[in-house]
C-alpha cells in the first residue's frame, strides 16, 4: 500500500526506509541521506573561491548554498530525495513539502535551511553526474520538437507554426522526413530519416536562430528550471559530479547558483553552428559531407536518435575539460 507523507518529516522517514532498503542509493539519494545525517547547528567555514570541489559532495553542497545566501551558521537542514520518493517500490508518486503537493519536479533535491535566527529558506537542487574518467556531455532536456515549442509558447515567447514545422523536420517526425517523400529522397547521400539543421525550412530555421540568438538566457532558463508545468520546486541550484570518483569523500563537483551558471552559459557564447559529419552507424555520410549543429552557451542542441525515442529533441550541457564549464569560467 502505498505511503504518503503527510508532512516534510514524514516524508523523510518514508525516505529513509527506502533508502535503506535499495541495494545501491543514486547519487542525489545519497546526498539526502548524508545532509539529514550530518550534525547540526553546522557552522560555516571561510567561503571558498570557485566553483569545482573535491571532497563529501553533501558538505560541500550545504556549505555552498548556505554562503550563498550569506549566512553562517544552519541551524538545521531537511533534504528530500525526490526521485527516491516517486520512484519507490511503495508505488508513492507524490509528496508533500512545506504544504506544497509535489507531482513532478525538476529538482532532484528540495533541500529546506534553518538558520540560526528561525528563518528558513528551502531550496531546489538539480543534479548531474558522470562516472567516467574524463567528463562527458551531461543531459539537460529531453522533449520533442512540439514539446519544446510549446514550453516556450506558454512561458510567452512566440513560436511560429513554421519554426513548429521547421523543427519536426529536424526530428524527424512522421510525416516530416525525407523518407516520406519521393521526390525528397531521390538522390539524397545523407540521412533519410531527419532533415539537417541547414536543410530544414529556412523561415523556421531563422526564426529558430533569432529566438535563440535574441532571447538565449530566457530560454536556457526554462530548459534548466521549467520542465513541468506549475512546478513549486524549480531548480535554484545545479550540483554536477563531473567524473569517476575513487571514494564519496574524494568526489569532484562543480556547484552553481542557476543565475549565475546562466550568465557564464551567455558569456561563454552565445547562439553558433558548429559543423559536424556523421561517421558511425548506418546513415554515415559521405566524404566531404557537413551539418550543422546549433549550440548557445554551455547547450548544445541536438536529435536523440535512440532506437527508443529516435525523434526526441535533446539539450546537453557542454563538456570542457570539466563539466558543466570550460576551466577559465570556474573563478
Amino acid at each position: 500500500m502505498a505511503l504518503n507523507p503527510i508532512d516534510e518529516v514524514h516524508a523523510l522517514q518514508i525516505q529513509a526506509g527506502i533508502l535503506g532498503r535499495k541495494a545501491g542509493h543514486s547519487f542525489e539519494d545519497r546526498i539526502a541521506q548524508k545532509l539529514n545525517s550530518l550534525a547540526y547547528p553546522r557552522h560555516l567555514p571561510a567561503a571558498e573561491a570557485g566553483h569545482v570541489f573535491t571532497g563529501n559532495p553533501a558538505i560541500i553542497l550545504v556549505d555552498y548554498i548556505g554562503k550563498s545566501y550569506r549566512k553562517s551558521v544552519i541551524k538545521r537542514v531537511l533534504a528530500i530525495s525526490t526521485g527516491a520518493l516517486a520512484t519507490s517500490e511503495e508505488g508513492l508518486h507524490w509528496l508533500n513539502i512545506n504544504g506544497v503537493t509535489v507531482k513532478k519536479c525538476k529538482s532532484d533535491l528540495v533541500i529546506t535551511f534553518e538558520w540560526d535566527k528561525g528563518d528558513a529558506t528551502t531550496v531546489g537542487v538539480s543534479t548531474k553526474q558522470c562516472n567516467n574518467k574524463t567528463p562527458t556531455n551531461a543531459q539537460l532536456y529531453f522533449t520533442t520538437a512540439v514539446g519544446f515549442s510549446n514550453l516556450l509558447i506558454r512561458n510567452e515567447l512566440p513560436v511560429s507554426a513554421a519554426a513548429i514545422t521547421s523543427l519536426k523536420q529536424f526530428c524527424g517526425d512522421v510525416g516530416y522526413r525525407p523518407m516520406d517523400d519521393a521526390e525528397s529522397l531521390h538522390g539524397r547521400l545523407s540521412d533519410p530519416r531527419r532533415w539537417f539543421w541547414e536543410e530544414i525550412n529556412t523561415a523556421g530555421r531563422t526564426e529558430w536562430e533569432n529566438i535563440l540568438s535574441t532571447r538565449q538566457d530566457d530560454v536556457s532558463r526554462l530548459l534548466f528550471q521549467k520542465a513541468y508545468l506549475d512546478d513549486p520546486f524549480a531548480p535554484d541550484f545545479l550540483l554536477h559530479k563531473t567524473k569517476r570518483s575513487t571514494g564519496w569523500n574524494t568526489t569532484e563537483v562543480a556547484v552553481y547558483g542557476i543565475d549565475e551558471l546562466l550568465q557564464l552559459s551567455s558569456a561563454y557564447g552565445g547562439f553558433s553552428k558548429k559543423p559536424y559529419s556523421v561517421k558511425k552507424g548506418s546513415h554515415k555520410d559521405p566524404p566531404g559531407v557537413q551539418h550543422d549543429a546549433p549550440r548557445f552557451g554551455i547547450i548544445q542542441m541536438q536529435r536523440a536518435g535512440q532506437a527508443q525515442h529516435p525523434t526526441q529533441l535533446q539539450f546537453n550541457l557542454e563538456a570542457v575539460k570539466c563539466s558543466p564549464l570550460p576551466r577559465q569560467f570556474f573563478g
